[in-house]
């Protein structure tokens, strides 16, 4: 095994992305493996305001297999071919090679890094597993201004969609305990992964 991971997950704009380029170690971004906007696999939202859109924030709507084959082979070979995948046009539109360097660590964040805490470190590939937590409010806040500068969606759909995920924040956080991440804050996750490379052998 050359490295393992640290697993970053929490709400959409909790800050799990910046707070994994401040950890200054190699990322999987998990949410590149979701599934493309033409796949008839997708989940479709059934009620509420945005009935008859898909329903990224669902578990069906992205490739966890995927995911743990690149995370594996980063464990085991310290590199591995990755999707590049733009929201914004829901789509993949490329590969690229995320080689670790000879990091004995690295981190992999997204929405649902929680459904690879269990089979990630029943494989021994998980150094810690953290759920970012943040007040509802300022999530809320976070993820709007972020998808609004991304045009990741139209604006009305993007508030539509804050305001229902500001509401499942409890029960996301929660679930993602249940799955094996501890619920800590940015700046506890920080200095956790720290004393982590610090105690790692390199």
């Amino acid at each position: 095994m050359r490295a393992q991971v640290i697993v970053l997950a929490g709400p959409s704009g909790s800050g799990k992305s910046r707070l994994a380029a401040r950890m200054g170690l190699p990322v999987l971004r998990l949410d590149d493996f979701y599934k493309s906007g033409g796949d008839p696999t997708l989940p479709v939202l059934t009620s509420g305001a945005n009935a008859g859109m898909v329903d990224w924030d669902h578990a069906e709507s992205w490739l966890p297999e995927d995911a743990l084959a690149a995370l594996a082979a980063l464990c085991r070979e310290g590199r591995a071919e990755v999707p590049i995948y733009d929201i914004a046009h829901d789509g993949r539109r490329g590969w690229q090679v995320l080689d670790l360097a000879g990091s004995p660590l690295f981190v992999a964040e997204g929405i649902f890094a929680p459904d690879v805490v269990r089979p990630a470190r029943e494989a021994g590939l998980v150094a810690a597993a953290y759920c970012i937590r943040r007040s509802a409010l300022r999530t809320f806040w976070l993820r709007l201004h972020r998808d609004l500068r991304e045009h990741r969606k139209p604006p009305l759909v993007l508030v539509r969609r804050g305001l229902a995920l500001l509401r499942a924040q409890r029960d996301v956080v929660a679930e993602a305990v249940a799955k094996g991440c501890e619920p800590v804050g940015p700046e506890e996750a920080l200095a956790r992964v720290r004393r982590l490379q610090a105690g790692t052998p390199r």
